[in-house]
């Protein structure tokens, strides 16, 4: 693998992998591109002898990129403390949908992180509520099927330590309804924005759960609400609240984090971005991004 795998072209080939493992441990792809970056200026710092030393960088990088995750995992806690209302992780676009060639002008780390159900809101909601620990150890053997022996060396614990963190984790990720089809949330969605655009608050209750619950993420910079708003009622009268209070706002189907959602745009700029749980075709959690720095993949 040494002479081959250490060319810049492939060590340039790992960043697609680095930045799909960092954004699913940090939630955010502007701190997953930072983590990366790091781990590629702490490889070329290496010595040329100690570089051609390593039989896969790769696996090094990947070990380095998880370990500053791991620290950026053990500051946030502090950071978010100062976060102005609730935090929630950044939303992701899927480039094929939209403007044809809207994502050819930059190469933005986003466009390389694969949509699947490890990336959906409703995931990357619970990994939040993990220690650090249990969130590299969950995401590394859960996701990417890396083995206990691996991760022992990113956390620097017994294999089998690790193995009681990723179960300890595991267990925080309660057992979910079956998935809903992608076509029946879809549908669900569709629904939603049309009673919104109608101002039909009884429609609206119909579509969510009684017990849904709708968190903003406006950071301060963006109205919205800073505590959770609870109950289907509550929350279809604070939505038409909103639609009352928006003229000029378009409501857009757009896929998020790899599931059916909707996108607020105003003048063609995206001010909202809106993720849904749907079980027994009902809504049981929105979760709202307005803070313009997380919606930058967007643009």
């Amino acid at each position: 693998m040494g002479t081959v795998a250490t060319s810049a072209d492939g060590i340039a080939g790992e960043r697609r992998q680095l930045i799909n493992v960092a954004y699913r441990l940090l939630g955010s792809v502007s701190e997953a591109e930072d983590a990366v970056q790091d781990a590629y200026a702490r490889w070329y710092a290496l010595p040329r002898s100690r570089r051609e030393e390593i039989r896969s960088p790769g696996a090094w990088l990947t070990t380095v990129t998880s370990r500053i995750c791991l620290d950026l995992l053990g500051s946030a806690r502090a950071r978010r403390e100062r976060y102005v209302g609730a935090w929630l992780p950044e939303p992701l676009p899927d480039r094929t949908e939209g403007d044809p060639g809207a994502s050819s002008v930059h190469a933005d780390p986003a466009d390389q992180i694969v949509l699947d159900e490890s990336v959906s809101m409703a995931f990357l909601v619970v990994l939040e509520s993990m220690t650090p620990a249990e969130r590299v150890a969950f995401v590394l053997h859960e996701v990417f099927r890396y083995p206990f022996a691996e991760i022992a060396g990113v956390l620097e614990r017994t294999p089998a330590a690790c193995k009681q963190l990723a179960a300890s984790a595991r267990r925080r990720v309660t057992v979910a309804p079956a998935p809903v089809p992608a076509a029946g949330q879809a549908d669900v969605v569709r629904h939603v924005k049309e009673a919104w655009e109608s101002r039909d608050i009884a429609a609206l209750v119909a579509l969510l759960n009684p017990a849904a619950v709708m968190t903003a993420d406006g950071g301060g910079m963006a109205g919205t609400a800073l505590h959770p708003v609870e109950g289907g009622a509550l929350i279809a009268r604070y939505m038409v609240a909103i639609a009352e209070r928006a003229p000029g706002l378009e409501l857009l189907e757009r896929t998020v984090n790899g599931v059916p959602g909707l996108v607020a745009r105003r003048a063609g700029v995206v001010e909202t971005v809106a993720s849904f749980d749907i079980a027994d075709g009902r809504v049981t959690r929105i979760w709202v991004v307005r803070n313009p720095e997380k919606l930058r993949p967007w643009a």
